[in-house]
């Protein structure tokens, strides 16, 4: 198995939905000194994902996905989602969804390295599960994302 880069060392990673996430990204920067690390843009201009590093750790942001994000039923916009980094992720999809979870997307290979899984706990929070495969720097991520949506 691959180990996950260093900038995952943390079991569990933030990833937050701004409408408009370049403009969160630029207050970041001037709010918090975030430092922009990479980012994969709909031709739209849209964010799909983008990572920024704030006081040495990564939060991940992006225009909500209407599909994971969007509303959910009557629970209302999800507005965060948090990344487990796991060994395997399709043993933890099935015991969330035993615990209640909705599954969302079964383990995936993605085009970042990583297998993932997706589940809706019953309180609206998006979870992504993912089993690190392949170590990818963030331009060979931003290159490989950004291929897939031209």
């Amino acid at each position: 198995m691959t180990e996950r880069p260093e900038r995952y060392r943390n079991a569990i990673v933030p990833h937050i939905y701004v409408d408009g996430a370049s403009d969160g990204i630029a207050f970041y920067e001037r709010a918090f000194g975030a430092m922009e690390l990479f980012r994969i843009a709909h031709p739209d201009g849209k964010i799909m994902h983008a990572e920024i590093l704030i006081c040495g750790a990564v939060i991940m942001i992006g225009d909500p996905d209407e599909r994971l994000y969007g509303e959910p039923r009557t629970l209302g916009r999800c507005t965060a989602g948090l990344h487990i980094f796991t060994d395997d992720n399709a043993t933890l999809l099935r015991r969330a969804v035993k615990a209640g979870a909705e599954e969302i997307q079964p383990p995936t290979n993605m085009f970042y390295g990583a297998s993932s899984a997706t589940v809706r706990d019953p309180f609206g929070h998006v979870w992504v599960l993912l089993s690190w495969k392949e170590d990818l720097d963030p331009a060979e991520m931003e290159r490989r994302g950004n291929a897939l949506l031209a």
